[in-house]
């Protein structure tokens, strides 16, 4: 494993779905310190796009630590094929929010978007499940 790399777990859920979204996640940096997040948001919408935007609170963070090397580990196939593939087929209503994922991945040096099954997602999935309610 390369020194340098960032390693990133996310999660975002919805209730119901589509609902209020709640996003979380942690990263791991190169020196094994381990970061957490854990939001609700105030939108409403499906769990679908609550990952999405769970992907993109942890990219801009990472941007913000100066990371260049970023292993993205998501449960959410859709979200793994539209970051991962080079044409991803085209979904209307998110269009926007992946789009915005993809150009902050291409800032940094190395990315890779990795599919895990959930029950390897433990952590991230217990923090978007378990953010405090917007306001409180």
């Amino acid at each position: 494993m390369d020194s340098q790399q960032w390693t990133v777990y996310i999660d975002g859920s919805a209730f119901p779905n589509p609902g209020r979204m709640q996003i979380g996640g942690i990263a791991y940096a190169p020196d094994g310190s381990a970061h957490r997040f854990s939001q609700a948001l105030a939108a409403h919408g499906c769990n679908n796009e609550a990952e999405a935007l769970a992907a993109i609170h942890a990219l801009q963070w990472l941007q913000a630590q100066h990371a260049q090397q970023v292993l993205l580990h998501t449960d959410n196939s859709i979200l793994a094929e539209q970051l991962g593939r080079a044409q991803p087929k085209r979904i209307e209503r998110l269009a926007a929010v992946y789009a915005q994922a993809r150009t902050l991945l291409a800032q940094f040096d190395e990315v890779q978007v990795q599919w895990i099954p959930r029950h390897k997602n433990a952590t991230a999935d217990a923090l978007a499940r378990g953010a405090a309610p917007a306001g409180s």
